[in-house]
């Protein structure tokens, strides 16, 4: 099992920055982050093997980067321009070469207001 531990979470204004991070037990192939708004499916917005990193939303590329230490086994992610539209519970997630959904972290809200 792979424990995952977010923080960074909180609440900023509109066109503010926030950065997440996410603490693993152990070295996964894959980390990455999902989010999931109120009444609506849970959606991947980044996902990185080693240093390759992979956008799955079109509305977060250009604000949202994603790295990772892989000697700490900790991803993370910074946020910029914020809009209300990013407010959401995120997700940290780990897994394999076949999928980044094995393992899931417990989940940081993420507020952003106008």
């Amino acid at each position: 099992q792979v424990q995952l531990v977010e923080s960074g979470g909180g609440s900023v204004q509109a066109g503010g920055s926030l950065g997440l991070s996410c603490a693993a037990s152990r070295w996964t192939t894959c980390m990455g982050w999902f989010r999931q708004a109120p009444g609506k499916e849970r959606e991947e917005v980044a996902r990185m093997w080693l240093s390759s990193a992979q956008y799955n939303s079109d509305s977060v590329k250009g604000r949202f980067t994603i790295s990772r230490d892989n000697a700490k086994n900790t991803v993370y992610r910074q946020m910029n321009t914020l809009i209300p539209e990013d407010t959401a519970m995120y997700y940290c997630a780990a897994g394999n070469s076949v999928g980044c959904n094995n393992y899931w972290g417990q989940g940081t809200q993420v507020t952003v207001s106008s």
